[in-house]
């Protein structure tokens, strides 16, 4: 009989909810079996993935806007706990030297429809070669760097329409500065 024969197949683990993140609950001895996720991954509703020990994963959220963070559980019984794990990936990173300059970047990059991280003080977004050339020539100073994407905005993600004042996140900040100037 081979290797492969005498293991016994491992029963899929159905998701449907996170129970907490490791960095609020401690481990007691327990050990962490994680689910590698690209960064895009974090806001698929229905997947099916294998942990980095094997365990076959299949992701079910019911409910729209579910999205997985790193650290978040999605098992745990009294020796294992299975968390989420986002991976490093090529990242646009700008460095905003001001409030005016961290808005305009949002505001430009959020107009092309790219998803926008922020971190640290970071603006991060996927690396694309023509992005980072235009951010380049446009004064902001990208670097590339590898880096975990942890932080979507979610305004990113929301549809929104340009040609009529609807609930874009640089709308409601010319709302809020126009009623400021009206006092």
């Amino acid at each position: 009989m081979s290797e492969i024969e005498d293991k016994k197949p491992i029963s899929t683990m159905i998701i449907n909810e996170i129970s907490g993140n490791l960095s609020e609950r401690p481990l007691h001895g327990k050990t962490v079996d994680y689910l590698d996720l690209e960064w895009y991954e974090t806001t698929k509703r229905i997947q099916r993935k294998n942990t980095v020990q094997g365990q076959e994963i299949a992701i079910k959220f019911l409910r729209e806007g579910q999205r997985l963070r790193e650290g978040d559980i999605l098992f745990e019984n009294q020796e294992k706990i299975v968390a989420v794990n986002v991976l490093e990936t090529d990242a646009i990173v700008i460095t905003p030297k001001s409030m005016l300059e961290m808005g305009t970047v949002c505001y430009e990059i959020g107009n092309k429809h790219i998803p926008l991280f922020i971190q640290d003080g970071e603006v991060l977004l996927p690396f694309e070669m023509p992005m980072f050339r235009w951010l380049d020539a446009a004064g902001y100073q990208p670097e590339k760097r590898k880096k975990k994407l942890l932080n979507l905005l979610k305004s990113n993600v929301e549809p929104h329409g340009h040609g009529s004042l609807g609930s874009s996140l640089f709308t409601k900040i010319l709302k809020m500065a126009s009623s400021k100037d009206d006092e």
